[in-house]
């Protein structure tokens, strides 16, 4: 018989919408390959929840929400509430804590959501980098005292496994140097410079394609680069990194001229975070820069994100990832939950 994990999932944006679709396309091969059966008792947005014992239906959800309806209109399920709330008073096995990143106020609501969730004993997976810049030693402690798991692959690079190939697969190495263009927002935007727009062009443009938000300082002036930066460098490297100690600069000020002739010469204009070793701790930084004709990270296109890890026993090893649209992000919550239940 198939195993039944019960989820609750807060936040149903981009990242929730598409993590929903998902668990209604592939609940079948799931429960076929895995033995497991996923029920999604209960779900919140920023409006009000849906919640039932015997599951709600993940691909009613996705439609209601890339129509604009709120998961308080699901159909004899929904009600007023928030996500706090569902949290404290569902029965479930495991969180998918989805909000939005909020570093300016404390990480919330997505730091208390993982710390409720992780008191009651149930596992975390979350692509919410606030909660883990913010906290990550406190949550994985938590997690360690109460005998759950805590789970955030989705907060660096998008869909790329970044994390689990530097923290489990490069076991038993010393990490010398990290290298990772964390951030699709800039290197969209660097290309258009390099192309030849001007950079009120560049961020029309951006806009106009629904990469850059309304607020683009998170991206452009290298904050959501230096909180994966921080969440890699407590993770992988185990340096209790903190963000204020990550020397950033971002790409307000590259001149476009520049970029163009990166581009001629055959290079890359990129943001980049960078971790390198020093004494017995890491300088950290994230500035824009050339990246050369050869280097690993080099192949990346305008989609592309990618790492590169320089250890001392296993040589440099690098993954890069295209991701067209936010799945593969979204996707980090199944990846999350199948190596919590499988591994």
């Amino acid at each position: 018989m198939a195993r039944e994990v019960r989820i609750v999932l807060v936040g149903v944006g981009n990242l929730g919408r598409r993590f929903c679709q998902i668990l209604a396309e592939k609940s079948g091969p799931l429960e076929e390959r895995y033995g497991l059966r996923f029920i999604l008792v209960g779900v919140a947005d920023s409006k009000g929840i849906a919640a039932s014992t015997e599951g709600l239906d993940p691909g009613l959800v996705a439609g209601m929400k890339e129509t604009g309806r709120s998961v308080s209109e699901y159909p004899g399920y929904g009600s007023q509430g928030s996500g706090l709330e569902l949290i404290r008073n569902i029965e479930a096995d495991l969180l998918c804590e989805a909000t939005p990143v909020n570093l300016r106020q404390g990480g919330e609501p997505g730091l208390t959501h993982v710390r409720e969730a992780l008191r009651k004993g149930m596992h975390v997976v979350t692509p919410n980098k606030g909660p883990i810049v913010l906290a990550y030693r406190e949550l994985m402690e938590l997690a360690r005292e109460k005998g759950v798991e805590l789970r955030f692959d989705g907060t660096v690079a998008g869909g790329l496994p970044a994390l689990y190939l530097g923290g489990r697969d490069l076991r038993g190495a010393e990490v010398l140097k990290v290298e990772a263009i964390p951030n699709l927002v800039t290197g969209y935007i660097l290309d258009l410079l390099a192309e030849g727009l001007s950079w009120e062009e560049a961020l029309a443009r951006a806009r106009e394609e629904g990469a850059l938000e309304a607020d683009p300082s998170f991206d452009l002036d290298g904050w959501d680069a230096a909180a994966k930066l921080v969440i890699l460098a407590n993770h992988v490297l185990g340096y209790p990194a903190r963000l204020e100690e990550v020397e950033r600069e971002g790409i307000r000020g590259v001149d476009p001229e520049e970029a163009r002739r990166t581009k001629e010469r055959g290079g890359l204009f990129r943001l980049v975070a960078r971790a390198e070793k020093e004494g017995t701790g890491y300088r950290l930084r994230v500035r824009p820069e050339e990246i050369p004709r050869g280097h690993p990270l080099s192949v990346l296109g305008r989609k592309g994100m990618g790492v590169v890890y320089h250890t001392d026993i296993y040589g440099t090893i690098a993954a890069t990832i295209r991701e067209e649209d936010p799945t593969p992000s979204a996707a980090t919550m199944l990846r999350d939950i199948l190596d919590i239940y499988c591994a």
